[in-house]
């Protein structure tokens, strides 16, 4: 389960690091000053990936969170399409738009097959943090942040493809605007090849390798009790043991607390879609939204949830996204901006985030601490690593800051994506999820165009670092501590 989980996120860091990686030499080869509306394009095809595996029903009864915005509404298409098939689709949509972007003619045909790979991408993590948490136990579901490992991956594999095929495969820096052929800079569509084909080994994984088997939790909130019998079976004979749990036992517990199914149908798959369609005729979701903000703690909880997913949606990739521009900036202001320092630099950068999960994976165990104090310190950390970043000229200096911003980026990240599906009620998770990714993925629309008319100038840093500092702030306001407690 664990890699199962793992590599859905490892595939979609995995679009974004490559397109970051590409970005410049792409630039200079089809003679593009805006090159940031490339990580413009890889944003808005994560939105549009997010509408269009919405469009099978509005209304979401999944109880999975989805962390990417484009996994938000995955599985009202799954129940209508089958969720193996969605599942499916969505990885090897990606694969073959991931293959043709190295082929691109052109930026403007580039930034589409850009699009479409994150369309695919944007849906693709049906089985997420949620998958995972619903089949831990309490006292294990510090195990829900050892899976930014693969995000980690995510990062560490692009990186090391561009440093090997980038320096090797491109014009220097300084040709001259319109003389950089694509005989001469095939690096990056090296890069672009490559990663399509990890994707493509990766639809060929789950479509041969692995059947995941749907949330007990989930079907059993649905009345869908023989089914979720059925996995907890089939989880347990794959682990070699047995389970007591059984149909009759729901039935006995709902005549005992007056919710008796006399006279009352199983219900089915099939009755399930029918309902859910009803529902959404009827009222839509909005029931689920205004649970959400109930009272005065869940209201505030959901907010800061919301708030804090979008000032770290626009603070991230105004920083990740364009880390091999600014190395490069700042390599040639120090006298060291030679290609294959600036991706060397930025594989060191990119490997420092895996000793950050690890020490993350620790702190949000820790007493004192917590979830809220781990998201809190970190935040407060990335913010202050980022303004040091932007002081120093010599390459030593700018090196380690950013190694310290990347292993302190991680930490933040486990806090906040153990935090986030532990403390939303199950029955809910899912819409709660979609308003926190949504505007994670609105806010973070905004980076590249900053990038675009502000440059790779210290200011866009500044804005991302006090992103992460505000947010860093509204952490400690959190009203619940999760730590030792078993998910809602």
């Amino acid at each position: 389960m664990f890699g199962l989980c793992g590599y859905g996120w490892l595939v979609d860091q995995l679009w974004q690091t490559a397109v970051s990686d590409a970005l410049a030499q792409a630039s200079l080869e089809f003679n593009e000053k805006h090159s940031a509306f490339l990580s413009l394009a890889l944003i808005a095809g994560i939105v549009c990936g997010a509408s269009f595996w919405g469009l099978g029903c509005a209304y979401s009864f999944s109880s999975r969170l989805r962390l990417r915005c484009g996994s938000v509404k995955l599985q009202p298409v799954a129940d209508l399409i089958g969720r193996h098939l969605a599942f499916n689709m969505t990885l090897i949509i990606a694969a073959v738009f991931g293959l043709a972007s190295g082929a691109s003619p052109n930026f403007a045909g580039l930034g589409v097959m850009f699009a479409f790979v994150c369309f695919g991408v944007g849906g693709n993590l049906p089985v997420d943090s949620t998958a995972f948490l619903e089949f831990l136990s309490g006292t294990h579901q510090y195990l829900l942040e050892g899976l930014l490992v693969w995000w980690s991956f995510g990062q560490i594999i692009p990186a090391g493809v561009a440093r090997e095929f980038l320096p090797n495969f491109s014009c220097s820096s300084d040709t001259p605007a319109g003389q950089c052929h694509r005989s001469e800079n095939m690096g990056w569509r090296y890069l672009l090849f490559t990663m399509g084909t990890v994707t493509l080994v990766a639809f060929l994984a789950r479509f041969l390798l692995f059947r995941l088997h749907e949330s007990p939790k989930y079907l059993v909130g649905k009345g869908r009790y023989q089914e979720a019998v059925d996995t907890l079976n089939a989880v347990a004979k794959y682990n070699g043991t047995t389970q007591p749990v059984t149909v009759e036992g729901f039935h006995r517990i709902e005549t005992e607390f007056g919710n008796s199914t006399n006279g009352r149908e199983e219900i089915t798959r099939k009755t399930s879609l029918q309902r859910m369609m009803a529902n959404f005729c009827v009222e839509g979701g909005w029931k689920h939204v205004k649970a959400l903000f109930l009272t005065k703690k869940q209201a505030l909880r959901m907010t800061l949830i919301i708030l804090i997913s979008g000032m770290v949606g626009l603070g991230s990739p105004l920083y990740s996204n364009f880390l091999p521009e600014y190395l490069a900036l700042h390599g040639a202001e120090s006298g060291s901006n030679s290609i294959n320092i600036t991706y060397q630099n930025n594989l060191i950068v990119v490997a420092c985030s895996i000793p950050g999960t690890i020490l993350g994976g620790w702190l949000i165990t820790f007493p004192t601490i917590g979830r809220r104090g781990t998201l809190g310190i970190s935040l407060i950390l990335m913010a202050v690593f980022l303004f040091a970043f932007t002081t120093p000229r010599t390459p030593g200096a700018i090196l380690a800051f950013n190694c310290v911003a990347s292993f302190v980026q991680y930490i933040m990240w486990g806090a906040l994506y153990c935090y986030t599906p532990e403390v939303i009620p199950w029955v809910h998770r899912g819409t709660g999820a979609g308003l926190a990714s949504a505007f994670n993925l609105i806010c973070g629309l905004q980076a590249p165009i900053i990038a675009t008319y502000v440059g790779y100038t210290n200011t866009p840093i500044f804005v991302s670092a006090s992103m992460f500092a505000v947010a860093g702030l509204l952490s400690f306001c959190f009203p619940y501590e999760t730590r030792g407690k078993a998910s809602l």
